[in-house]
Order: C-alpha cells, then sequence, then structure tokens
C-alpha cells in the first residue's frame, strides 16, 4: 500500500510545480505614455513602454515595429531595475508623423519568458496624437502674399552707388588706355627682316652633309631630313604648302604657281628618290645619297632669285647652280618684265620737247 500511495504524491508535487511556473509570467503588467499629444508636422514624439514582472522573468522586445501612420526614428532599451521585489523593464521610442489631423499610434505586442520558458503576451494601449501644421495661423484665416519689400535710397546709398559707377568707369578707362599703349608698342618694335629662303635652306643642307647620319648608318633618316629641308624651301619659296603634300601635289601646286618645268621636272627626280628610300625601304649607297644632297643643293642654288648673291660651300658666290641643273631657274619676279614694259612705254612720250623736234 506505501508503495501504491508514493506515486500520487509525486504526480502532485510536479503539477504544483508546473502551476507556479506559468505564474511567475502571468502576473506581469504592461503600461505606456507619450510625453505630448499635440505635435506639429514632423515633430518628435517619445513613447515609454514599461513592463513590470518577476525577478527571474525577461521581456522579448520587438524587432521590428509597424507603427504607422507613424515613423520609428529610434528605440533606446533601458536596463531592467528592481522595484519592491518586482523587476521592472522599459523602452523608449521615437517617433514622428508627416501628415496633418488626428492620428492614432497603433498597438503591438510583448512577450514575457518566465522560468521553464513559460511566455506571456502583453499589448500596448493606442494613443491619440494630434498633427497640426507648422506656423499655423490660429484665426484660420488664409493670408496674403506679400509683396515685394523696398530698398529706402538715401543721401548715402545714392553716394555709394555713384561712387562705385566712378570707379568702375575709371578701371575701364585705364585698362583702355593700357591696351591701346600695348598696341602702339607692340606696332612700334619692328624686327629684323625674315631671311631669304635659299640661305635657310642651303645652311640646312650643309649641316646634314657634316653630319654622321650615314657613316652610323642613318640613311632613311638622312633622306627624311633632305626631303624635309626641299619641301621647306618650296613652301617659303614659292608659297606651295609641300610638307603637308604628296610628290605629286607638290609637282601639281609648282605648276600652278608658275615654277619652270626644268626645276618642276629636278624637284620630282630628287623627291622620288627620298620617297623611294622612305617608303620603299630602298638603301642606296654612299655615293648615291652624297649625290642626292648635291641634287638639292643645285635645285635651290639654281631657283635663286635674279637679285640674290647665293654663298655656295666653297665660300664664292655664284647664280647658278651644277652644269646638270644650272639652267633650273624660275620665274619668281613676275613683276619686273611688267614693270620694265612700262618704262619701255613710258620713255618715247617722256620728254614733249623730243616728240616736236
Amino acid at each position: 500500500m506505501r508503495g501504491r500511495l508514493r506515486f500520487p504524491g509525486t504526480l502532485v508535487v510536479c503539477a504544483c510545480m508546473l502551476a507556479v511556473a506559468p505564474l511567475a509570467a502571468q502576473d506581469a503588467r504592461i503600461s505606456n505614455d507619450v510625453d505630448t499629444t499635440l505635435v506639429t508636422v514632423g515633430g518628435r514624439i517619445q513613447m515609454t513602454v514599461t513592463v513590470e514582472h518577476a525577478v527571474g522573468a525577461r521581456v522579448v522586445w520587438p524587432d521590428s515595429l509597424d507603427l504607422a501612420p507613424f515613423e520609428l526614428l529610434g528605440a533606446q532599451t533601458a536596463a531592467p531595475a528592481n522595484v519592491g521585489g518586482r523587476a521592472r523593464s522599459s523602452v523608449t521610442l521615437t517617433m514622428a508623423a508627416f501628415e496633418l489631423g488626428e492620428l492614432e499610434i497603433p498597438s503591438f505586442d510583448v512577450q514575457v519568458v518566465g522560468p521553464g520558458e513559460a511566455r506571456e503576451t502583453l499589448s500596448t494601449d493606442r494613443f491619440g496624437i494630434e498633427v497640426v501644421s507648422v506656423g499655423a495661423d490660429e484665426g484660420g484665416d488664409i493670408r496674403d502674399i506679400r509683396g515685394p519689400l523696398g530698398i529706402p535710397l538715401g543721401v548715402v546709398t545714392v553716394s555709394l552707388w555713384l561712387l562705385f559707377a566712378l570707379v568702375t568707369l575709371a578701371a575701364a578707362y585705364g585698362l583702355h588706355r593700357r591696351s591701346r599703349r600695348n598696341g602702339e608698342d607692340e606696332v612700334g618694335e619692328v624686327g629684323p627682316p625674315p631671311r631669304p629662303a635659299h640661305e635657310v635652306a642651303l645652311e640646312a643642307i650643309a649641316r646634314i652633309e657634316s653630319s654622321p647620319m650615314l657613316e652610323r648608318g642613318q640613311v632613311k633618316e638622312y633622306h627624311i631630313e633632305v626631303s624635309e629641308v626641299l619641301r621647306t624651301y618650296v613652301e617659303a619659296r614659292f608659297c606651295v604648302p609641300s610638307l603637308e603634300m604628296t610628290t605629286r601635289e607638290v609637282v601639281d601646286g609648282l605648276r600652278g604657281v608658275g615654277a619652270q618645268g626644268q626645276f618642276v621636272d629636278g624637284l620630282r627626280r630628287f623627291l622620288d628618290q627620298c620617297d623611294m628610300v622612305k617608303f620603299a625601304k630602298v638603301r642606296p649607297t654612299l655615293e648615291a645619297s652624297q649625290e642626292i644632297l648635291e641634287l638639292g643643293r643645285d635645285l635651290v642654288t639654281g631657283s635663286v632669285p635674279d637679285h640674290a648673291d647665293v654663298v655656295s660651300d666653297t665660300g664664292g658666290s655664284e647664280n647658278g647652280g651644277s652644269d646638270v641643273v644650272g639652267t633650273l631657274s624660275v620665274e619668281t619676279d613676275r613683276v619686273r618684265p611688267a614693270a620694265d614694259s612700262e618704262t619701255a612705254e613710258a620713255e618715247p612720250s617722256s620728254s614733249p620737247e623730243q616728240v616736236v623736234s
């Protein structure tokens, strides 16, 4: 009989323990309050939620809250405090509303977990909040639009404006005088006249002739420089932009300005030989490279105007070139024949007495 009575006693003790465990969580209470019930649009509202529970229990706050039409700006949880043998947990929620009218903070649930993982769900109270506009007119009337404010004109204001105008005019006049003075100085300064194109070309040819490019095997660079010297000379002498033209275009340009055919043919042969080295990768001998340089010098000396003295490489002066291209000359001074013809026509009529006699 004793063995049978012990078993029901054990069941009674377990039942009592299970009954006491939920009581630790079921005696929890929740309260919430707001700091104000009247705010302006965008104004902040703080609501404090407090849960009073047993010392062994804990509060599980929601991970996220939907408090529409309010926006949750932040949440600050306070550490549990013991008051009168019970624990008190609280959280402060900061909210804001961007709608006008009478709005309501909705209710949300909070769980309290007691010993043995017994859970109790508590709900907060709803709060009505009135949201008003910023700077609302207490009379309720619509205000008129204010006109632009006028700037009062006084003696001091007018004097300052006149002084500013005078300073501006003086500065503008000074800049104008300075620019004119600089322009006169630039016009007054006359530099030396440009050197004749044939002198520059002959000096460049002499410099290439004395350079060690052929001894170093720089045959292609040698022909490129010689070709550029002649093209630069043609551009300065005949106003044909030969540096930007092909050989055919240079020949057509010289014929268009009236250059003599012998010079044009000699220049065409010269440029063709240079192009063969530059583009066709032809590698001429040392003697052939020196001959192309002499051909370029003869082309320059043979196309010099009649009134210019050309200094040869031996120190003397000559008006022609070699026997091969010595006759290559260009009719550049086309004004002279016209002037001579006018002078010839004017001589018979220059003296009326001779005509009468």
